[in-house]
């Protein structure tokens, strides 16, 4: 209980001296949440270089938009969120989301089994940036962040069908690429067992 007291503590410190545009105060919430904020841009994007643009573009409307922040709720979700519109905001000018209804290849959505138990994170993070951009970003929204299909429409400019279309595609998508992997990994094992 103490040390979550002291977390929250330091992070209303941290706030504070945000607000009076300290900049000792800015490079500790870079160095803090930099490399889990470019891994977030990146997962949108899919290209190294853009996600640092676009992460350090966040930063800097952290810095700004600093006097916005209640201090109610979770600071990182709110630097999360910031992080996640810079990147939807770069796919939008790159015209990479999705702007038409998709209409819905079956009712019936597939069986998904879960990822083989030697797949690791690293390669399952390749099989998501290895989907489409429009797939991606709505399993990204969907999946990893946990906005629902209606907020994911509206920050998209989508229909909520679109939505759930593109998530229905992707996780298709991934199933098929997952067992790619899968046959791929069984192979690979048994030619090391058949050298041995």
């Amino acid at each position: 209980m103490g040390r979550i007291l002291s977390l929250f503590s330091q992070e209303a410190q941290l706030v504070k001296a945000l607000r009076k545009e300290d900049a000792k105060a800015q490079r500790l919430l870079y160095d803090k949440f930099s490399p889990r904020m470019l891994g977030l841009c990146f997962r949108y994007i899919g290209d190294t270089m853009a996600a640092e643009d676009v992460m350090i573009e966040g930063f800097v409307k952290v810095f700004e938009k600093i006097n916005q922040f209640s201090g109610e709720g979770s600071f990182e979700g709110w630097v999360r969120r910031i992080m996640v519109n810079e990147a939807l905001g770069y796919l939008r000018k790159q015209k990479a989301v999705p702007e038409e209804p998709i209409r819905e290849e079956s009712e019936n959505m597939p069986d998904y089994s879960t990822a083989d138990e030697n797949l690791r994170a690293e390669e399952l993070l390749k099989l998501v940036e290895a989907l489409p951009v429009g797939y991606r970003t709505v399993f990204n929204l969907y999946a990893i962040e946990g906005y629902a299909h209606l907020e994911i429409a509206e920050m998209l400019g989508i229909t909520e069908s679109t939505s759930k279309s593109q998530l229905h595609r992707a996780r298709a998508l991934l199933q098929k690429m997952l067992g790619e992997w899968e046959n791929d990994f069984k192979k690979k094992v048994d030619h090391e067992k058949a050298s041995c």
